[in-house]
């Protein structure tokens, strides 16, 4: 087993307290391990393969260092991938964005993992949807409405 250090805010560390708490965790270790593969596991099976659809949903702090400028320079550079983005304002801190992502799904995933990533997030989520854009898009009848 490995000992490693890791920077956790306060409001996140007080969190992770009272779950293991609340679950019986005899220390922060063990809550840590068992998210880690949760998330871990999570992670691969919500990866669909083939074309989808995406929405990347963060929040992050606006005033961390380059954040703004490093986000817009990774969104030029994957230019391909996003449709459209919603920027919110939250407080005086933070700022939640909200990006519609259309593409192969490897390259979505990774793309939303470098943004999640990214120094100053301090939430990311990535959704993501299969299109079926493999298969033959059904006939319709006209006149009809499902």
């Amino acid at each position: 087993m490995q000992r490693i250090t890791i920077t956790i805010e306060d409001d996140l560390l007080a969190e992770i307290d009272a779950a293991a708490q609340a679950r019986g965790y005899q220390n922060r270790s063990e809550i840590i391990r068992d998210l880690a593969r949760a998330g871990l596991q999570q992670s691969a099976e919500d990866a669909p393969s083939g074309q989808c659809v995406a929405a990347l949903v963060y929040v992050y702090d606006h005033a961390a260092r380059d954040l703004s400028k490093r986000l817009v320079q990774n969104f030029h550079g994957h230019h391909d991938l996003s449709l459209a983005t919603l920027h919110v304002h939250l407080d005086d801190d933070s700022c939640m964005e909200v990006t519609a992502l259309k593409g192969a799904s490897g390259e979505v995933r990774h793309f939303a993992d470098h943004i999640i990533a990214e120094r100053g997030v301090r939430y990311g989520r990535v959704v993501m949807i299969p299109t079926g854009s493999d298969k033959k898009p059904k006939a319709r009848k006209h006149g009809r409405h499902d």
